[in-house]
């Protein structure tokens, strides 16, 4: 998927193409050769990403509905988050068999859900631990209805705008302006979540152990996740010079974000993060009896020459 070309395919892909507003000057400053490089990259980082990605959110998305029929309990925003993964997939499959302009804008909405349900999940796991009570009582249908509406709705004037405005201006300020400082609103939340948590873990006696760590792992993935993936994402967009590296590293972090969201499953799962966390805790117990016993034996060691 080469985000540097345009498309004069029809009026919605001439005003919404982000490639046209972004880049217009890109090829014009670099060597053909190199061009072509970047584009085969591109195309074959996308198709892998995408043939791997594409199934294992489908698989992902299956095991979450087959672990809400066994009334294990259904982690709302995980799902949201797996679908809005799972258009941003439709979105790149669009951009090659219909539109280009209609692809990339199908993919910047999934990419600005994605951003959203993070904020919710990371949000969710601060409550648990900084207003156990609270949360308590006001998790039920109608709030999670809410807020998921509100989530999927955010996308929504950023993106339609450019198809109903035809100023060039307003699109270049779209693309460059407003979807950037979209997608970096949740920066600061994730940070002040993750700070709040583990200042909050020792005032939540309420809170279970294991439970304590799962959310802890949760806030770090997402804060992860989201400085690794999408501030490179954001810097692109960002960015008013071409540079290789920069749309490589952009392309990357595009690609593999979908893909990075699965974890947050994987998490939320009991059983698997408990096995992992007890693998861990295990390795440095076993450590540290061999340190003590290291230690004895040094210990030990004088004493017996003395004697």
């Amino acid at each position: 998927m080469n985000f540097n070309r345009t498309s004069e395919e029809n009026s919605f892909d001439n005003s919404y193409n982000i490639s046209q507003s972004l880049n217009t000057t890109h090829r014009n400053h670099s060597d053909n050769s190199d061009s072509d490089i970047v584009e085969q990259i591109d195309t074959w980082l996308d198709w892998i990403t995408m043939g791997i990605g594409l199934p294992y959110t489908l698989i992902v998305i299956v095991a979450v509905f087959l672990q809400v029929k066994k009334d294990q309990g259904a982690p709302v925003y995980v799902i949201n988050l797996l679908f809005s993964d799972l258009i941003q997939f439709c979105g790149r499959i669009t951009y090659y068999v219909h539109s280009q302009g209609i692809g990339i804008g199908i993919m910047d909405f999934g990419l600005i859900a994605s951003a959203g349900f993070m904020v919710c999940i990371s949000l969710e796991r601060y409550l648990v631990i900084a207003k156990p009570l609270w949360y308590r009582f006001r998790r039920n249908i109608k709030t999670y209805v809410v807020v998921c509406a509100v989530v999927w709705t955010l996308p929504l004037p950023v993106l339609i705008s450019p198809w109903l405005n035809k100023d060039p201006t307003a699109d270049y300020i779209i693309c460059r302006i407003i979807i950037p400082s979209v997608l970096l609103l949740p920066f600061p939340f994730f940070i002040f979540f993750l700070v709040g948590t583990i200042k909050a873990l020792s005032g939540a006696l309420s809170v279970p152990a294991e439970e304590k760590r799962r959310i802890v792992a949760i806030q770090v993935v997402v804060l992860l996740i989201y400085t690794l993936l999408f501030l490179p994402t954001i810097s692109y967009f960002m960015s008013k010079e071409y540079k290789v590296i920069l749309y490589l590293l952009f392309v990357v972090c595009l690609y593999l974000s979908p893909i990075a969201d699965t974890t947050l499953y994987l998490l939320s799962r009991k059983s698997f993060l408990d096995k992992f966390l007890a693998s861990l805790c295990s390795c440095k117990a076993s450590d540290n009896q061999e340190m003590s016993s290291k230690d004895t034996e040094s210990t030990t060691a004088p004493h017996t020459e003395t004697v």
